[in-house]
């Protein structure tokens, strides 16, 4: 489960504190699959990096599995972020001297066991429908290969949240709906809580919970 409880963020400013989230409450469980919408600079994404950790709050907590990743240390943290989240990103964030294959493995190169990473890599480069790619680079694929991969690699340690910056964003509108509904099958077929942060009104609408950022406040849709 992951429960968000009365967060807020403010950052710092010359002119004082500026705020950008103020009292966000959340709970998901496994299987959920969440939309959040919202203009540029209302905090979407500043939220999604406050629960994948990569971004620590002014005030409230975060919990996965019960447990506050910002409690931890730097090197526990950077354990459980491996561990337990898995990240897509608008741009992707590939490798580019690295070979396909070798890009969904970077994950799993600080795992102290090996967990047949190969043998998984292969099975989601296959369901992802780039098992004939596994040695091309970055350079040879399209914008929707390329994030096709980087789908593959954030699931690679098998991670109990799932979150995308406007996955999509990069993409046209075929490109766009073929990684829209990748990302719903493997969600499903990992049982992981899914959370995608857009602009684009088709893609949000696509999933069953829908979330909109309004006045630094999370509100669910109907």
């Amino acid at each position: 489960m992951l429960e968000a409880t009365n967060l807020t963020k403010d950052y710092v400013t010359p002119r004082g504190p500026l705020p950008i989230l103020d009292a966000i409450n959340l709970s998901l469980r496994r299987g959920d699959a969440v939309s959040i919408m919202g203009p540029s600079g209302s905090g979407k994404s500043t939220l999604l990096y406050i629960l994948g950790a990569l971004e620590s709050p002014t005030s409230g907590s975060v919990t996965l599995e019960g447990q506050n990743p910002f409690q931890l240390a730097e090197n526990q943290l950077a354990a459980f972020r491996n561990q337990k989240i898995g990240f897509v990103f608008q741009d992707h964030c590939l490798l580019p001297q690295c070979s396909v294959l070798e890009n969904v493995l970077a994950p799993t190169l600080v795992a102290k066991t090996n967990d047949n990473f190969a043998e998984r890599a292969r099975t989601l480069l296959q369901q992802v429908g780039l098992s004939e790619r596994l040695e091309h680079r970055p350079a040879e694929l399209s914008g929707g290969e390329k994030q096709r991969v980087a789908i593959a690699r954030a699931l690679i340690r098998q991670p109990l949240l799932l979150l995308c910056d406007e996955p999509t964003g990069n993409l046209d509108r075929d490109s766009a709906d073929n990684v829209a509904s990748l990302l719903l099958d493997l969600h499903k077929q990992q049982n992981t809580i899914l959370i995608v942060v857009t602009h684009s009104p088709e893609l949000a609408a696509k999933f069953p919970i829908r979330f909109e950022m309004r006045g630094k406040q999370l509100q669910r849709l109907a």
